[in-house]
């Protein structure tokens, strides 16, 4: 399949290659989605707060404020953007309201991430080492 418009301006020294790139684009509205997840990890408080859930699990303001040592009202602002986002959801509990990972992506890309060095200084290595 010829995927090279006959009338681009660009000079193309690969066609093959120009046709593969443009085979695996995905289209615009697919592009914008990817575009807006990589904005909502791109702040160091959102990303922070979904790492916080997707190793808690269901989770609450309060507990997230203190797991990452932010205000509430910082967690709940941020929260209401993943939540206007489809990235989280809650349930609620009496008072309470808990909140879950519901990107199915989000996973895939926290994992990513390097395992941090706050375990260690907070005492909540995964492995107890002696002295």
């Amino acid at each position: 399949m010829h995927l090279l418009d006959p009338n681009d301006p660009h000079t193309i020294v690969d066609g093959d290659r120009v046709c593969e790139a443009i085979a695996h684009l995905p289209d615009p509205d697919a592009l914008h989605d990817w575009v807006t997840r990589f904005a909502l990890l791109a702040d160091q408080t959102r990303l922070a707060l979904l790492l916080c859930i997707q190793h808690a699990g269901e989770i609450c303001v309060s507990d997230l404020a203190a797991a990452t040592g932010v205000k509430d009202s910082t967690v709940s602002q941020a929260l209401r953007l993943l939540r206007a986002h489809g990235v989280v959801a809650t349930r609620r509990d009496g008072r309470t309201i808990h909140y879950h990972l519901t990107d199915d992506a989000i996973p895939a890309l926290l994992g990513q991430l390097p395992a941090g060095p706050a375990d260690a200084v907070h005492g909540h290595s995964k492995e107890h080492r002696p002295a």
